[in-house]
């Protein structure tokens, strides 16, 4: 696991999908930022927030692709709520170790400079790892799914207004959602 020797200005997160909307840390600053080198994707299953091990959901993990960028936010933790805010991470996203917490840089989007930050990418050789499902298959696990979070559609959902909400398009979530929200009437 990565500590936090190489951040400047205390302790930065890269969200890029439910800390957008759900931090569940006191956060001083937010920034809009691109992650060069990764995507965002719903490439884990989730058997625990969004679904379950006889069930799985699908949630959305930071997956190396060259090429690509990932559009999210920065989120700095308030000065002296470090110690408690890395703990809070790690016992939210490393709940079954199927994200490995790395530093990385981000560019901000409003202005000259990079940040050293927090981001949970997908191990690719763990068994939750998913990558390259059509997107009608994911859409087909994110409607039925539920865990101890709650639906599956909630969190694809809430992920694709706040990307919105904050002027960041993804194509494929944008899709995901309106599919989902079709099979839902039928």
């Amino acid at each position: 696991m990565a500590g936090t020797s190489g951040m400047r200005d205390g302790l930065w997160v890269f969200g890029y999908g439910s800390l957008l909307w759900n931090p569940g840390f006191p956060v001083a600053d937010r920034r809009l930022a691109r992650l060069d080198g990764w995507h965002r994707s719903f490439c884990m299953r989730s058997i625990h927030h969004r679904g379950t091990e006889t069930e799985p959901g699908l949630v959305l993990a930071l997956d190396s692709m060259p090429g690509a960028s990932c559009h999210g936010l920065a989120l700095r933790a308030e000065t002296g709520t470090e110690a408690d805010t890395l703990a809070y991470l790690r016992e939210r996203e490393l709940i079954s170790s199927a994200y490995l917490e790395t530093e990385v840089e981000v560019t901000f989007e409003d202005g000259p400079g990079v940040q050293t930050v927090l981001a949970y990418v997908i191990d690719p050789e763990h068994v939750q790892y998913c990558g390259g499902l059509p997107l009608e298959d994911q859409a087909e696990i994110i409607a039925r799914a539920r865990g101890g979070m709650g639906p599956n559609d909630e969190y694809l959902f809430n992920t694709a207004a706040h990307l919105a909400e904050l002027g960041i398009e993804d194509a494929d979530l944008s899709w995901l959602a309106d599919r989902v929200r079709a099979m839902s009437r039928l």
